[in-house]
């Protein structure tokens, strides 16, 4: 028997399924929500919230720094990370968790993919 699987795979390797989830955690947080299929934005929520919460624990002077830079390391990219630390993360101080929705569409008409929207709640 194989070993069983953790999490989801949506083709090619560790490598390129990370920089996927960066890409579409980068795009939830210029857009504050994306269309894309159900498989992927329920993959997308715990990565999006550890962000986000990394980016709260960011607010404070110690380790602000260390934090800044892990996201960024992760993002890849910098004007999404200051607008994660400065703009969407500020927002949900008072909030502990739950800070991404996910709402059901319907099918894809090309291939019958179940699309879902995330959004910032």
């Amino acid at each position: 028997m194989p070993t069983p699987r953790r999490a989801r795979s949506f083709g090619g390797d560790a490598a390129h399924q990370r920089l996927m989830m960066a890409n579409l955690a980068a795009s939830l947080f210029a857009a504050e929500a994306i269309v894309t299929t159900e498989a992927k934005a329920k993959a997308l929520r715990p990565i999006a919230e550890k962000l986000i919460t990394k980016a709260k624990h960011a607010q404070d002077g110690e380790m602000r720094v260390h934090r800044i830079r892990q996201l960024q390391s992760y993002l890849g990219d910098r004007e999404m990370t200051h607008k994660l630390v400065n703009d969407v993360a500020p927002r949900y101080v008072d909030r502990n968790g739950g800070y991404t929705r996910i709402l059901k569409l319907g099918s894809r008409n090309g291939d019958n993919a179940q699309m879902a929207r995330i959004e910032l709640v």
